[in-house]
């Protein structure tokens, strides 16, 4: 038996809802080191860079599952809903840190979205991310049908918003964003590419057809 095998014999004995429990719990006790002093003369500040980050690269282990399953051989595919799920979870979290404790004025809410044009762009990543969730069930793919898959393309955008959010909330060129955007960057262009060769093959059988017919 080969190691991805092994590998991937281990993760079908793992059960989801694991993953789930992890995932749940996870933001809680990020609140808890926040309340506890754990994260510096800025709690409020480091728990939400912490839940965005956080949300950030669970998105990216999301994009990451196809290519991954190509490349290697190891399977995911499996937790790929909860990893879903539980990154909007991680990034409401994020934005409820947002506007309960660090806005906390409702009538600011408004104008910071429209002034900071980070908060813009994190805003349409979000928005772009609840059909998303909202959809993420068997009714949801049973009742939409093949348009289901059209509808979650919306994690390509979003995904590449939470990237550029990411950048410019630092205000300056920072290295750990601009890494982020890269592995980003590159498993968008390896579905792209992966996309043309498929619309490549599409075509050859089509075109040796009518060599043949002529």
């Amino acid at each position: 038996m080969s190691v991805t095998d092994r590998i991937n014999t281990t993760l079908r004995k793992v059960p989801v809802w694991v993953l789930y429990s992890i995932g749940a719990l996870w933001p809680a006790w990020l609140l808890y080191q926040a309340a506890t002093g754990a994260m510096g003369v800025e709690p409020v500040k480091a728990l939400e860079h912490e839940l965005g980050e956080l949300g950030l690269q669970a998105l990216i282990v999301g994009l990451a599952i196809t290519p991954l399953r190509a490349i290697t051989g190891v399977n995911l595919i499996r937790f790929r809903r909860a990893i879903g799920v539980l990154t909007f979870y991680f990034i409401s979290t994020h934005l409820l840190v947002w506007l309960v404790l660090d806005v906390q004025i409702l009538s600011e809410i408004w104008k910071d979205i429209l002034k900071r044009p980070y908060i813009t762009v994190g805003m349409a990543a979000f928005l772009l991310m609840t059909p998303l969730a909202i959809t993420s069930n068997n009714w949801s793919v049973r009742k939409l049908g093949p348009s289901w898959r059209k509808l979650h393309r919306l994690v390509y955008p979003t995904v590449l918003l939470g990237g550029v959010h990411y950048i410019m909330v630092g205000k300056t060129w920072e290295v750990e964003p601009l890494l982020y955007m890269a592995v980003i960057l590159t498993l968008l262009g390896w579905r792209v590419t992966q996309a043309r060769k498929k619309s490549k093959s599409r075509r050859q059988p089509s075109a040796g057809a009518s060599r043949v017919a002529s």
